[in-house]
């Protein structure tokens, strides 16, 4: 009989009758259905009320990057990602920027952008003056929708009216700028939305239509620099000088190139979603805004443009620096919910959602400048391929005290595959070796 996976009031099961179901469903064995286990120190009930039909967690490594100076202010930096050598990395390249200070971090005000989407407008640039005459008591309402928002200092602060044409007619879409302080915005400022939707379209003579928070956060970035000596980038086989030079070389194919550009700033995130999803924050959202707007950034002519920039300076030394939208909190989601995730943000130690966005910028400068220095000499392949070969060599089923002369054989031999870790398992174990 065929499998149906219409299961009525599947949401109103115990998360142990829901995996019932799925052992039932897929066969699971004990061992695999324990993997699906809560780790010690999480309250199932926590998880159950955060999102629907849960059945269990998904555990990513969490690691620590060490190094960290930023602002003259020392960070553990906790980053929950499967990638191999990204915390490695990023520790290393902080490393480097230390011995001239760490990194120089600022940000801009905390401001979001709601969107209110106004349709069916006859007189589109006239509705636009009729909405701007309104700002004061439009803004006035929105601020009434979140009293203890503007009792810590935030709110709403201003409008922006477009007028877009699209294939479906002229649109009318209002930019709601709402300081959101500590936290990521996204409840306070689509609650503001709703509440003007109304207004929006009677004063444009329209219908709304969507009522919602914007991820590309032009008013909300985070920037920051830092100075790698040249001296302390030589290698076995180039100067330092070299290095810096070829570091220059591999920047500029991102910025012409968005085949290039595409990896160059996902290097980037690899390090900064890495603490998004160590501090329960958005990184979907993170990683939309960011990617976004190197698209929105990109000079006439191009596509997209890297996130980062690389220059020279008189001495001689390369100088990094980063600016990206990071709209982060500390306040509400998972942030305030999730054990793991509160943990974190204490051992972090940051004071607000600033200070969390200065570290993000920081840690993703770090990674990139990481990733070009080992692309720009050695190749990328030389940090992943020993930690790639661990995994390889686990899944092989090579045991603990197997595993590093399978990845010793492996990496020797330039052939990190599955099917070669297995033969050098065979050949151990039948010499007797240990």
């Amino acid at each position: 009989m065929e499998k149906s996976s219409e299961i009525s009031g599947f949401y109103r099961l115990s998360i142990e009758a829901r995996r019932k179901i799925l052992r039932e469903w897929a066969g699971l064995t004990d061992a695999e259905l324990a993997a699906y286990d809560f780790p010690p120190g999480i309250d199932p009930g926590i998880f159950d009320r955060m999102i629907e039909n849960v059945v269990g967690s998904y555990a990513y490594p969490l690691g620590i990057a060490t190094n960290f100076r930023i602002n003259q202010k020392d960070y553990l930096v906790p980053m929950a990602i499967e990638e191999p050598s990204v915390v490695a990395a990023a520790s290393n390249a902080a490393k480097v920027a230390r011995a001239e200070g760490g990194f120089s971090a600022q940000t801009t005000p905390p401001v979001m952008i709601g969107q209110v989407q106004v349709l069916d407008v006859a007189d589109p640039a006239a509705a636009r003056l009729r909405i701007l005459a309104a700002r004061a008591p439009l803004l006035e309402k929105a601020n009434a929708q979140d009293p203890m928002l503007v009792k810590f200092g935030g709110g709403a602060r201003d409008l922006e009216v477009r007028v877009i044409p699209s294939p479906r007619g002229t649109m009318v879409v209002v930019h709601l700028l709402v300081d959101a302080r500590d936290a990521a915005g996204m409840n306070a400022v689509n609650t503001m939305c709703e509440a003007l939707a109304p207004d929006l379209a009677r004063l444009a003579g329209g219908r709304s239509l969507l009522r919602i928070i914007s991820n590309l956060a032009i008013y909300r970035l985070a920037r920051a620099s830092a100075t790698f000596r040249a001296d302390l980038l030589r290698t076995e086989s180039m100067k330092g000088s070299e290095v810096v030079e070829a570091i220059l070389d591999a920047y500029t194919l991102a910025l012409v190139d968005p085949f290039r550009c595409a990896t160059h700033n996902k290097g980037i995130m690899n390090g900064l979603s890495a603490v998004v999803v160590a501090t329960g924050n958005d990184f979907r959202a993170i990683e939309s805004g960011a990617h976004t707007y190197a698209a929105f950034q990109a000079k006439e002519g191009a596509v997209v443009r890297p996130l980062t920039t690389y220059e020279k300076d008189p001495r001689g030394d390369l100088v990094g620096s980063i600016e990206v939208p990071l709209a982060v909190g500390l306040i509400g989601g998972a942030t305030a919910v999730h054990p793991t995730a509160k943990a974190n943000v204490k051992l972090l130690g940051v004071s607000g959602a600033a200070e969390l966005a200065q570290v993000l910028a920081s840690v993703g400068l770090a990674q990139n400048f990481a990733a070009l220095r080992a692309l720009a000499t050695e190749g990328i392949q030389r940090g992943h391929m020993e930690l790639h070969a661990r995994n390889i060599a686990a899944t092989a089923g090579a045991r603990p005290e197997e595993v590093d002369r399978v990845v010793a054989r492996l990496v020797s031999e330039h052939r990190i595959r599955i099917d070669r870790a297995k033969e050098i398992l065979d050949e151990l174990r039948a010499s007797g070796s240990r």
